[in-house]
């Protein structure tokens, strides 16, 4: 019969008791994702399958392990020119998972790995679902990371399935859940190993064919907490009504407005729970399309495949160089920074790490910290006990370079003193294989300086991970002229497997991201000192899009941490990096942020997440915090610092391109990314519209603001950043 039908996608195996095995494997590709073949294929199939008396049953499954289906093609999605195109494709997929739920007999998904987008879109479709309890399978609605909603029926299937609340919390956030997970929610009807995931589901089929409920856990009593709610909200229409208005509030809280795809979920939840299935399934069709086209989810797409594309980058000119395997690490020092970096290394890149600190007390910090990470997980019920005993257990502790010396890297994260990386660097150079790299992770001293007193300098490399390192996704790979090539592509290799999203950048003052966000800061502490308030400022840039305004976020770094970059961007590039003077001040009143629980704001009688100005720090910086700037121009001013900076920093050659430099500002920073970066953002303004106002800021407050000469020359020759979609 597949001959017959002559697919590519999908081979069918039929069973003698009448069960069809249809193995989805997207020939070529390492994941399946739904295209266009696949619709067409699969509604092919069914036509052939619902003509056969003797299908008394149907299993879904992938042929390639550890993929069920990855969500939907985005290249299919991003070539559709208007919201028309988009509506259509969302219709098509409507009308496949309609025809698969409505099948004469029980269709049941076999999962194992990714089933994300519209991978779960089917699975919902189908009258059971198991999963195996594999770490890679992963269960999830993450279209509004795209900046759409899911447009093949998710929006009303998943609300029936498991509940409007919960339903809404996947779809709002794109989060993923594991197996167990899933299964507590009702999602998935049973978790089984992998070697019995098909017999699971033929018993399953078998189940259904007899009417039997399915294996879905059940509210086991009418006055649980669960019914109660129910019944309290989603049951009433008044209940669904304050739902509903709670969830949009919730948005608008996070999002500011800036992204239209959760509400557009909200509404379509809201009309099939209101109106029916079918005028829900309209309303998902039309959002999708819509929002598809948006200047929203353009650019969360292209994030999408810059992100997508340097998975594939080794992080060098050569695409052939390989990494060298990594199986030991050691990382010297145990505070914040030291020890998340073990704990990343331990969770995801599951190795084994040697965290070395000089005093015991250092190391029991630090491993106390990463314990409070792992019981965290475990209380969430994320991790099993054994699996949390395993992650422990990947950490040793030392006091002395035992267990060195078959380390394949080694990491420094200790102060932020010359002299004392020069000696960690003997001590590993003293203690460990030839071979062994070591990567420092600093903040603002050159590598080149650091590797000036190795012995191996090609061994040498920067890891810039940010703080903390648990939740920051960013890793900045820092190269000198001696790095090796192998080097580079074992540290890319190692970050990835860290879970970090992994930027190369040659050295330079300041790397790539802490270059381009003190302009930025610099020129807030400017617009301090004209008179503009602390708040004033910080709001602005946050309804603009940043996650946080930069004074909160100095009080969060700590001021003097961020005090340490100024100095040298200044003597690097002298007046236009010339520090406000703001730090200075500050720290001379003893005022470090949040850590000394003074800044500028207060952290002593206030109620939690509340943000309140400290006033008493107008009178330590001599301003008076109530000259009234328009929020237009604190944005415009510190955007534009920001903007420049990077495109020095794309010719001068420290980054390797728009894509890598728009990569580090919204995950190292959080620049806005429905704006897709700096680089991208700078093309959507128009790099002639980008000049004239740096020169306009250049009349006004003097030569900091002088635009760029390779912004004057793409200007004159009208080019941009990216090519033109």
């Amino acid at each position: 019969m597949t001959n017959e039908l002559n697919l590519t996608v999908f081979q069918l195996a039929l069973r003698e008791d009448g069960i069809a095995v249809i193995t989805i494997d997207l020939p070529g590709e390492s994941q399946n994702t739904l295209k266009a073949a696949f619709v067409t294929e699969a509604n092919a199939l069914l036509d052939r399958l619902e003509q056969d008396p003797a299908i008394r049953g149907v299993v879904f499954i992938s042929g390639k392990p550890g993929s069920f289906i990855a969500g939907a093609d985005i290249h299919m999605l991003h070539a559709c020119q208007s919201a028309a195109e988009a509506t259509a494709l969302s219709q098509a997929g409507q009308r496949f998972f309609d025809r698969l739920e409505q099948f004469k007999a029980p269709v049941v998904a076999a999962i194992d790995g990714a089933c994300l987008g519209g991978g779960l879109e089917l699975a919902l479709a189908c009258r059971g679902r198991v999963c195996t309890d594999s770490p890679k399978t992963a269960l999830g609605l993450p279209e509004v990371m795209l900046g759409v909603l899911p447009g093949s029926g998710g929006t009303q299937r998943l609300p029936r399935l498991i509940g409007i609340p919960a339903a809404l919390d996947l779809m709002l956030t794109g989060r993923h859940l594991n197996a167990r997970k899933a299964q507590r929610l009702g999602l998935v009807d049973d978790v089984v190993p992998a070697t019995i995931l098909l017999q699971t589901a033929l018993g399953l089929v078998q189940k259904l064919q007899h009417g039997r409920a399915t294996l879905r856990k059940k509210n086991a009593s009418l006055l649980s907490v669960q019914r109660l709610t129910k019944l309290a909200l989603e049951d009433n229409p008044l209940g669904r009504r304050v739902l509903f208005q709670k969830a949009r509030e919730q948005v608008l809280g996070k999002t500011r407005g800036h992204y239209p795809a959760p509400l557009r979920i909200i509404d379509c939840v809201e009309t099939g729970v209101s109106q029916g299935f079918r005028k829900g399934l309209a309303a998902e069709a039309l959002g999708f399309g819509e929002l598809a086209v948006t200047p929203q989810a353009r650019q969360l797409m292209n994030l999408y495949f810059a992100t997508t594309a340097m998975k594939k980058d080794n992080g060098v000119a050569d695409a052939g160089i390989q990494p060298r395997p990594v199986h030991r690490i050691g990382v010297l020092g145990a505070g914040l920074m030291g020890a998340g970096i073990a704990y990343v290394t331990a969770n995801k890149a599951r190795l084994a790490v040697r965290l070395k600190d000089k005093e015991v007390a250092g190391l029991n910090r630090g491993l106390a910290y990463i314990d409070r990470l792992i019981q965290k997980r475990l209380q969430r019920r994320s991790v099993t006990a054994f699996e949390a005993a395993q992650e422990q257990g990947r950490v040793t502790p030392t006091l002395d370079f035992s267990g060195f010396h078959n380390l394949d890297l080694v990491i420094e994260a200790v102060f932020e003193d010359l002299e004392l990386k020069h000696r960690m660097l003997a001590d590993v150079e003293a203690h460990c294989p030839a071979q062994t790299i070591f990567a420092t992770n600093t903040s603002s001293i050159p590598i080149a300086h650091i590797a000036a007193a190795a012995q191996r300098p090609e061994q040498v490399i920067g890891m810039h991970y940010f703080s903390p390192v648990e939740k920051m996704p960013l890793l900045e790979i820092i190269t000198t002229a001696h790095t090796a090539p192998e080097v580079i592509a074992t540290t890319v290799d190692f970050g990835r497997r860290q879970g970090k999203t992994v930027i190369v950048v040659q050295d330079g003052a300041g790397f790539y991201v802490n270059r381009i966000l003190a302009p930025y800061m610099n020129e807030a502490g400017h617009l301090l000192n004209e008179g503009a308030a602390v708040d004033a400022i910080d709001q602005a840039l946050v309804q603009f899009g940043f996650p946080v305004g930069p004074f909160a976020l100095l009080d969060e770094v700590g001021i003097d941490v961020g005090s340490k970059v100024g100095p040298i961007l200044h003597q690097a590039f002298g007046e236009r990096m010339k520090p406000a003077g703001v730090a200075d001040k500050l720290l001379a009143d003893g005022r470090y942020g949040r850590k000394s629980r003074k800044g500028f704001y207060l952290y002593e009688g206030v109620r939690k997440g509340e943000k309140q100005v400290d006033k008493s720090v107008y009178a330590v910086l001599g301003v008076s915090g109530d000259k009234s700037i328009a929020a237009g121009e604190i944005v415009e001013r510190c955007l534009l610092m920001m903007l420049n900076e990077a495109a020095r920093c794309l010719d001068e050659r420290i980054i390797r391109s728009a894509r890598d430099g728009d990569i580090g500002a919204v995950f190292g920073i959080g620049f806005p990314p429905f704006l897709g970066g700096p680089f991208r953002y700078a093309d959507s303004l128009g790099i002639a519209s980008v000049v004239d106002k740096l020169q306009q800021y250049q009349q006004r407050l003097g030569e900091r603001f002088a635009p760029a000469e390779s912004l004057l020359r793409m200007a004159q020759e009208k080019r941009t950043f990216h090519p033109v979609d």
